[in-house]
């Protein structure tokens, strides 16, 4: 008899977890709370426009790739995307227009044409950031830091001895002044902090090895937009036998004699031999293991950041925009420490912008464009979040028009709006945070709850809030990790 698993949740690494475990022969039955797959990474229409709800930018297609190369199956057939020309674009208050270019030369010229920063700077950087992941990055982003084999190797040996030349005890801020000098272009790499939810001015440099996700692998986007990454999941987990059930809320996790042995809901209980929570290790101790002693420094850290986020469907093509768009704040360093600190949102809010419809033009109707705007906040700590929301998409509004030179607000059709509160009652995210813990210590990597339980025998972890991190690439990786991981 095949031995059975149950994953907690479809989300992306929900998903992953079901694909690797039903290839190593397991029965698995995934139990999904909402009606839809995908947990943050789904869609949605209103009046014509579609919207991705949640992530969207898409770096490393080979971990999706990965899962159907591991199933024998044609990736192509399921899935499909391009890499993009450029990154994003940037916009600051004073009229400067940055394009980040796919082609790094091409960007550190575009750098030293429009903020008289020499190009060898910019590919020095890159350079250097290329290092730390190639030397360090590589090693822990895909093996458990929970494991003693993981640090028993040459290879991790002479990554651990590099890593004081990574900047681990000097802030992301720190390492970006010394090593770009010129406030814009280290605003610019700064904000690479926001891709796990944390502070550039308390998160530690070695995290300057997120730049290389995006300007050494690229970007990319799928045909179909980002939900067609959830979609192919699902597409090549059914096929390997996968059972997704959905609306189908666990209340409980069975432990019997320190194992776990299956889930409660509804009243039922349904026997396993491996439990694996693609939930937020928050609630899933809080919830659905109440009775058990749970691990209260790893729960205590502190929340990544959150989103407000506004989905509008905008009357007007504006050819100044890309696929990925950011207007900065003006005190960047006060923006950060109102959402750490003062768990609240600055005045002058960095605003992104993502318009799918620049690629797949049926996302919108003819002449128009889909935003999705987003605005980095604190999660939910009991906040007046009508009234945060509010005063936001006024300073949005007024940001974006003072800006673009023209009037935003007559241009919406129409809007939805997603806060941390929701954003929590919709995927389980504690507080609504976007990626779990935040990176805001030079141990952060080490403290965060590993893929497995050392306490509970089959309790196995995945997604955001686990090892190695958030963001679509990461937990793909959690889940690869958490298999490894398996002694059932």
């Amino acid at each position: 008899m095949p031995k059975k698993a149950i994953v907690i949740g479809a989300g992306v690494a929900g998903l992953a977890s079901a694909i690797r475990l039903a290839q190593k022969g397991f029965k698995v039955e995934i139990l999904e709370a909402n009606s839809y797959p995908g947990g943050k990474l789904h869609s949605f229409t209103q009046e014509g426009y579609r919207f991705d709800a949640g992530p969207s930018l898409f770096t490393m297609p080979h971990f999706v790739e990965e899962l159907f190369t591991l199933c024998q199956k044609p990736v192509e057939a399921y899935f499909q995307y391009s890499k993009m020309e450029e990154a994003c674009r940037y916009f600051y208050e004073d009229g400067t227009r940055l394009i980040v270019h796919a082609d790094t030369e091409k960007f550190a010229q575009e750098v030293e044409s429009q903020l008289g920063v020499p190009s060898e700077r910019v590919l020095k950087y890159l350079a250097h950031s290329r290092q730390i992941y190639e030397t360090s990055g590589k090693i822990f982003l895909e093996k458990s830091l929970h494991k003693a084999d993981t640090w028993l190797s040459t290879e991790v040996l002479k990554a651990l001895l590099l890593i004081p030349s990574f900047d681990l005890h000097r802030s992301m801020h720190g390492a970006n002044s010394s090593r770009l000098k010129h406030p814009k272009l280290i605003q610019l790499f700064d904000r690479f902090a926001t891709y796990n939810g944390s502070s550039p001015y308390q998160a530690p440099g070695i995290l300057n090895v997120i730049p290389h996700l995006e300007h050494g692998f690229g970007t990319f986007f799928p045909k179909g937009g980002m939900h067609a990454i959830t979609r192919a999941l699902v597409q090549l987990a059914e096929e390997m036998g996968v059972k997704i059930r959905y609306q189908q809320r666990v209340e409980k996790i069975l432990v019997e004699n320190g194992k776990a042995i299956g889930v409660e809901l509804n009243g039922e209980k349904r026997f396993t031999d491996v439990v694996i929570s693609n939930m937020d290790v928050v609630p899933t101790y809080r919830k659905l293991l109440p009775t058990e002693k749970a691990p209260e420094r790893t729960l205590r850290q502190e929340r990544s950041s959150s989103a407000l986020i506004f989905y509008w469907g905008i009357q007007k093509e504006l050819p100044e925009l890309g696929l990925h768009n950011i207007f900065f704040s003006e005190n960047y360093k006060e923006e950060f420490r109102q959402i750490f600190e003062e768990k609240t949102v600055y005045a002058d809010p960095t605003v992104y912008i993502h318009i799918s419809s620049k690629v797949e033009k049926e996302d919108a109707p003819a002449g128009c464009e889909n935003w999705f705007v987003m605005v980095n906040v604190p999660g939910n700590t009991g906040q007046d979040w009508s009234q945060i929301t509010q005063a936001v998409r006024e300073a949005v509004l007024l940001k974006l028009s003072r800006i673009l030179g023209q009037d935003i607000a007559s241009l919406i059709a129409n809007e939805s709006i997603l806060d941390p509160i929701r954003i929590e009652e919709n995927t389980a995210s504690y507080q609504g945070s976007l990626y779990g813990a935040a990176s805001n210590n030079a141990f952060a990597a080490f403290l965060r709850h590993p893929n497995f339980s050392s306490s509970i025998q089959n309790l196995h972890f995945c997604g955001g809030s686990v090892h190695p991190g958030g963001g679509i690439p990461l937990c793909l990786l959690s889940a690869k990790i958490m298999v490894d991981t398996l002694t059932v």
